[in-house]
Formats: structure tokens, sequence, C-alpha cells
């Protein structure tokens, strides 16, 4: 089974000076407790480009807005759910921030923050994606230093036309029901 996705990391002050500069990432809580963070994405739906569900997802997760700037990279990936072996592949953009404030409401996100961007390699939980962020900081400094005319264009990505299969083993309860939120934050009991 393939699953494709696309998300992206929306940065805050892309224009100003570094130090000044935050993306927004999501925190989810393993098995074992721990907060992990990474790069709000999902699954393209159809219709969509993968442009489109980066922003789309982006704003779904986070609670902001951002325009893609440049391509990131992609990232693919293997899982097992529900019995069935799953080949992913997430399609990630650099996007800047264009409004919407934060906030935790979508029920796969446990929390969601803005982080310095130069912190973004420590705080990230997977090596791919802070190989992203590696790539991100190397974009930022040629939009600051030659404008958007240096970025790499965008790859060619043509709406999606057939419904994926989502694999929601992580977040199904036993009962087969969805799991219910209080405040965007938690499962209920």
């Amino acid at each position: 089974m393939h699953e494709t996705s696309a998300g992206g990391l929306v940065v805050d002050g892309i224009d100003g000076p570094r130090e000044d500069q935050v993306a927004a990432l999501i925190g989810r809580v393993d098995r074992r407790g721990r907060m992990l963070w990474s790069l709000p994405k999902g699954h393209i739906e159809v219709g969509e480009t993968a442009e489109q569900t980066a922003i789309r997802e982006v704003a779904e997760e986070t609670g902001v807005q951002g325009d893609v700037l440049a391509a990131l990279g992609s990232i693919d990936y293997w899982f097992v759910t529900e019995g069935r072996r799953v080949h992913k592949t997430v399609h990630h953009y650099l996007l800047r921030f264009s409004g919407g404030e934060l906030c935790d409401d979508d029920v796969e996100v446990s929390e969601v923050a803005w982080v310095p961007v130069r912190e973004l390699p420590s705080r990230l939980a997977y090596a791919d994606e802070r190989r992203l962020a590696v790539v991100a900081d190397e974009l930022i400094d040629r939009l600051q230093a030659d404008g958007p005319a240096a970025l790499p264009p965008l790859p060619v990505s043509a709406p999606w036309r057939r419904p994926q299969t989502h694999s929601r083993a992580r977040h199904s309860r036993p009962d087969g029901r969805a799991p219910d939120r209080k405040n965007g934050r938690g499962l209920d009991p």
C-alpha cells in the first residue's frame, strides 16, 4: 500500500533578522509519553496538489497560514498498520507565514509551538526532518541575499486523482470510535 502526504515548514519573520525567525512545529506524544516535535503534514486529497495540501495541513494542524516559497524535499518511509505494510512519501515545502494564530485544535496534535529556526535541528525528533531544516536554512540565506528569484522553481505538481486509504490505527480507539478531544488538548476519558 502506498500513501502520499505533504506538509511544510512555515516561518514567521522570514525576511527579517535571522535571530527573530521562528517556525511552527507540532508535537505528538509517543507511546512512551515523550513529546516528539515534527513538521505539520497530512494526506493529499482528491483534486489537491502537494503545495495546496501543504498549505491546508499547516493551517489545520497549527492554526497559521503560509504561502509556499520553495520545495524542501521529500521523505519516504515504511510502517505497518492494521496488518498492512505501508510505503509513505511526504513532500515538504518552505512557507512564508501570512497570518493566523497558533492553536492545537487538531485531534492529531498534542501541542504547537513557535521554535527559533536556528533551534530546529536540535528540536525536531526525526533525522529526515532535521535534514530538511538544514535545507530550509540554506534557502532562507539565499532568499535574504538575493531575493525570491534565487529560490529554485517549484516542481510541477498535478492534482491528486484518486482517494487514498488513510491509516487510522494510531488515532482510533478499540471500540472503533474516533478519539474525543477537550479544548484541543488530550483525550477525554
